[in-house]
């Protein structure tokens, strides 16, 4: 039987398998590595802050659209939603 984990108590967030909840901590560990090289790249006169800036974002929207595949967090409902 496969352990499920609670979801975070936000609208659409569902329980998490193990290897799932694995899979994005890998998926995080990544990014931050990323990250943090991106960092040191930040602290150099010789780069261009703004093509920095761009690529940094496309990088953590990259990795949020990867861990999202994961999670698969569904829709939220609303007030007045048919059940």
């Amino acid at each position: 039987m496969t352990k499920m984990n609670e979801g975070l108590p936000v609208a659409g967030y569902r329980p998490q398998t193990e290897e799932a909840v694995l899979l994005v901590n890998i998926m995080k560990g990544s990014e931050e590595k990323i990250l943090r090289a991106l960092d040191d790249l930040a602290a150099r006169d010789d780069i261009d802050k703004r093509w920095l800036a761009i690529g940094r974002t496309a990088i953590e929207q990259g990795f949020m659209a990867v861990n999202r595949s994961i999670f698969r967090p569904a829709r939220a409902s609303l007030p007045g939603d048919a059940e």
